[in-house]
């Protein structure tokens, strides 16, 4: 009937005035006839929510990782790796280091360029142009601080003093610094590089400086005479050799060659010079044979037939100095020529490359002569006494 509430929901009413609820706890639902703690129930789905992994678990994965990746680090730059036979690379002067990284990937020297890449980064340290052997396994970091150090491969060439172009040249090819063909190639063609010194030389020869040289094994002769010549320029300088050097050099180069006594130096100078000032022939035998081993005709002996042949090198038929020098002259020699002695002495027999000898010096041709003869017979004693 309209108007008369039906007879549950009277009793809910009145439990719920008597209790004093609102009626927001208890809700009846006639349909279904469930009953349903709203908040209680929130509280049910949120507590039994299903819990991810967590802050935890993020960061041990990433720790595990990078420790990970760090063991694959260190193997790459500590397990030794490499060639079994000699293998060489050539750091080109300016070359980046992912270019040198890639080349040494390239030659098998380590195993990966990003290895090799780390620990430049890690060490900061500058990478040193040259050619490099390499003929073991060997860590990447021991790689590294091999280029760091500029622990490159040299070859030792010794130029001694006197040496001429034809006796450096084959020195550099018994070395393994090319042939002799490229050497006096070089000489001829790189009289540009003391054309200030010496405008009229038709070779660098007196101007290969006597020391010992380290190259790499990929010099070329053009480098090695550029470098011999280099040195020249600084020990003419240290000795204020300014003016007058194509004479000094040429006369350097004869007192050179005629004795390895330096005291005695000075006064094969004076011999030299008193001679010139008397328009006699040098008569010096160190000229005769250079001028026959330009022309391919030295014997490795000289033959009285030697002292007549027409050369420009011939000081016993040309009065004055040689066209140039015939050797390669060290300081004792350059000093020697810059100042020689004041002596009245115009003949000398040589002492040569004896250096435990001494020369004879005479003021005339008779006195000279006496020099000769005890000097033959102290030779033919000392071939007898053998």
């Amino acid at each position: 009937m309209t108007g008369v509430p039906s007879a549950p929901q009277t009793v809910f009413a009145r439990y719920n005035q008597k209790i004093g609820n609102p009626g927001r706890i208890i809700d009846v639902r006639p349909l279904t006839g469930r009953v349903h703690n709203r908040r209680m129930a929130r509280r049910r789905r949120k507590n039994g929510r299903k819990k991810g992994p967590g802050v935890g678990s993020f960061l041990l994965g990433l720790f595990l990782l990078a420790l990970l990746a760090a063991g694959a680090v260190a193997w790459l730059a500590l397990t030794p790796y490499g060639p079994q036979t000699e293998t060489f690379v050539n750091v080109a002067p300016g070359s980046s280091v992912v270019a040198i990284g890639r080349m040494l990937e390239t030659a098998g020297v380590v195993r990966s360029r990003y290895a090799f890449d780390m620990v430049r980064w890690l060490r900061r340290g500058r990478l040193q142009a040259g050619v490099y052997k390499f003929d073991h396994p060997a860590p990447v970091t021991e790689v590294y601080a091999r280029i760091a150090r500029g622990d490159v491969v040299t070859i030792s060439l010794t130029v001694p003093e006197g040496a001429n172009v034809f006796d450096i040249a084959a020195r550099a090819e018994h070395a393994g610094l090319g042939t002799r063909q490229d050497f006096m190639a070089a000489v001829a063609s790189q009289t540009g590089l003391i054309a200030d010194l010496d405008p009229g030389a038709t070779s660098l020869e007196g101007y290969l400086f006597p020391d010992t040289y380290r190259f790499p094994p990929t010099v070329t002769a053009v480098q090695m005479v550029t470098v011999m010549v280099k040195k020249f320029r600084a020990e003419a300088e240290k000795l204020g050799l300014k003016v007058g050097v194509h004479q000094v050099v040429t006369m350097a180069s004869l007192v050179e060659r005629e004795t390895a006594v330096d005291a005695e130096r000075p006064l094969v100078a004076s011999v030299f010079l008193n001679r010139l000032a008397k328009n006699m022939p040098l008569n010096t035998d160190p000229s005769v044979i250079y001028g026959l081993e330009l022309a391919g005709k030295w014997r490795g002996t000289i033959y009285e037939s030697d002292l007549t042949r027409d050369t420009p090198y011939n000081t016993y038929v040309h009065a004055g100095l040689p066209p140039g020098p015939v050797a390669n002259p060290g300081i004792p020699s350059l000093r020697a020529a810059m100042d020689p002695a004041k002596t009245n002495y115009l003949y000398f027999v040589a002492a040569g490359t004896d250096a435990q000898g001494h020369s004879l010096f005479a003021a005339t041709l008779d006195e000279h002569n006496r020099n000769v003869a005890e000097y033959r017979n102290a030779q033919k004693k000392k071939a007898g006494g053998r």
